[in-house]
């Protein structure tokens, strides 16, 4: 019997390197993963051709890690598991990429085609399972096709808003070998078109004379400005027109803190008070009130990558499908041949009235949470914590959020410096994203700092792989906001049984999650003072290591954002 070296001078190729050629090909530098006996031949496979196995403690783990991957780089995530548990642990992550239009590939293993129906080692009906919740799911049904079925399955991947895609491969379609020249390989950057539409010209016209006329426009910039790193185009767009701009999920960062233009905390009076109210990439889900937050006397554009998505829960006046950096720079352009800077009739000084009116809302805003922002109280008051968080930001500062109340209150202070810079689940509102996004922005971004705010709860999901922070030496600055409690959902419980039945089902245990990580192998501390805060941060932060800093918060303190949810009305 030759081995494997002269099968492949005999011009073999197996379905696993078939596979790594294809991932290769697509620009992927690393495959996410937790090993089992279905996928090995992948592994082999992306060893030759130079591309990193991750091997974390569960697959979850390696789905939110291809998710938060193709965030940071724009490029693809990848994560590879073994069939039956194995597929089915990467469902939460596939899932959450799928309604954060993330685009990822998750592989997974199956039984062999002659023990199809026999009741093989971990057989389940994974195409079935995952079809509703991925832009395209296929089995591999020959090893020939294994190269050209990742090809499609990662072309499917951008077809519209991006998302998720699945392909399962039968083990003896990986292991076995075929002559190369029978398998379709195919070359990078020669497969798929780009996706870079510019929408209809006379909606562009129009959007930018609705703009120009406005007295009191607002434009929201949500995820898919930063899908399609339209930040350059956008911020000209809001410069130019002088049009307060917000920001959610990875829109944050679009305008760095302190621009003119940049608002936080005045959106809802700037949606129920504005003429012409833009939304781009956002769909109206539950973030936006189903769209009902929106003023009906308001004239509504809405710009998405997705057709799906435009005029979904709410009428609107325009919507303009495409890339939305394109479309910003069109309108920009079109813009700026009807009046100089954008403004007509005297607008200039209504536009000003208009900005200088959200301001001061904004600014009655942060008075408002002033006391609890600066606050010296023990336990430490949640805004007291993420105002520290905020302070401590860097320009080169990735802020990662996972949690529920803490998170919701970090929403209102916390300020990325540069776009790219934030990363939240999105709105599945999967908790345990952490870690993962953690460890796929890291390894993407080296240069770059990562600091990440846990609830106590959250990290508990997916902590575990803190130890392959640590064996894969990747360090940054943890912090957990520990209430020993799921807030978030102890708040709805109060609110709707009274105080007798608010802690059932959501209390957790007092643990020193400092310590735990310093059991790991990584750099943890305690915090009970306020005061302390910013030097523990900053002792993590020199420590060179994974760290965790352990902060007890006030268990009785509720983000603004989880008292108003609409499932507690």
């Amino acid at each position: 019997m030759p081995d494997d070296s002269s099968e492949k001078n005999q011009g073999l190729i197996s379905g696993g390197h078939l596979v790594a050629k294809a991932l290769k090909a697509e620009g992927v530098e690393v495959i996410y993963t937790l090993c089992g006996g279905h996928i090995i031949d992948i592994y082999d496979g992306c060893v030759d051709e130079g591309i990193e196995v991750v091997d974390v403690r569960h697959e979850q783990v390696a789905a939110h890690a291809a998710d938060g991957y193709a965030r940071i780089t724009g490029k693809p995530g990848c994560a590879v598991v073994t069939a039956g548990p194995g597929t089915t642990d990467a469902v939460t992550g596939v899932a959450n990429a799928f309604r954060a239009e993330s685009p990822m590939l998750l592989i997974g293993g199956q039984g062999a085609h002659t023990q199809h129906k026999m009741g093989s080692l971990q057989d389940l009906p994974h195409v079935d399972m995952m079809t509703p919740i991925t832009k395209f799911a296929s089995t591999v049904p020959d090893t020939a096709r294994a190269a050209d079925m990742v090809s499609m399955a990662f072309r499917e991947c951008y077809h519209g808003a991006p998302g998720p895609s699945f392909l399962e491969i039968p083990r003896d379609v990986l292991d076995a070998k075929v002559p190369v020249e029978q398998a379709r390989v195919p070359q990078s950057g020669h497969y798929r078109a780009s996706t870079r539409t510019a929408g209809d010209p006379e909606a562009i016209e129009k959007l930018a004379d609705l703009l120009v006329h406005a007295e009191k426009p607002a434009i929201l910039l949500g995820s898919q400005v930063w899908t399609t790193r339209g930040t350059e185009a956008a911020t000209q767009l809001v410069r130019t027109l002088n049009v307060p701009a917000y920001m959610n999920g990875a829109g944050r960062g679009t305008l760095p803190p302190g621009d003119p233009h940049h608002f936080q905390l005045s959106r809802r009076y700037a949606f129920s008070n504005a003429d012409v109210i833009v939304i781009v990439g956002t769909p109206f889900d539950f973030r936006m009130g189903y769209g009902k937050r929106l003023s009906p006397d308001a004239t509504v554009v809405q710009i998405d990558l997705d057709y799906r998505t435009v005029g979904r829960n709410r009428d609107i006046d325009l919507g303009i499908v495409g890339d939305a950096g394109l479309i910003l720079k069109s309108v920009t352009e079109a813009a700026s041949g009807h009046v100089s800077n954008g403004l007509s009739n005297g607008g200039a000084s209504k536009r000003k009235e208009w900005l200088d009116e959200l301001r001061a809302v904004e600014q009655t805003a942060i008075e408002k949470r002033l006391p609890n922002l600066r606050s010296d109280a023990s336990p430490i008051h949640p805004y007291r914590l993420v105002t520290e968080i905020n302070d401590f930001l860097t320009e080169d500062s990735i802020y990662i959020g996972d949690g529920g109340d803490i998170v919701t209150f970090s929403g209102q202070v916390v300020q990325p410096k540069a776009p790219g810079h934030w990363m939240d689940p999105g709105p599945l509102g999967t908790l345990g994203v952490g870690i993962p996004f953690v460890l796929a922005a890291k390894q993407a971004r080296p240069d770059k700092e990562v600091v990440a705010l846990f609830g106590d709860g959250a990290f508990s999901l997916t902590g575990w792989d803190f130890e392959t922070l640590v064996r894969y030496n990747l360090p940054f600055v943890g912090i957990v906001g520990n209430n020993s409690s799921m807030n978030q959902i102890r708040y709805g419980q109060k609110a709707k049984y009274g105080d007798e039945r608010e802690r059932v089902g959501n209390t957790l245990g007092d643990v020193h999650y400092d310590k735990f990580a310093q059991m790991l192998g990584g750099y943890g501390e305690e915090v009970r003072d306020p005061a302390d805060i910013g030097p523990a941060l900053q002792r993590a932060r020199e420590s060179g290591k994974p760290s965790l800093i352990n902060v007890w918060v006030d268990p009785d303190a509720y983000a603004p954002g989880t008292m108003n949810q609409t499932m507690y009305k």
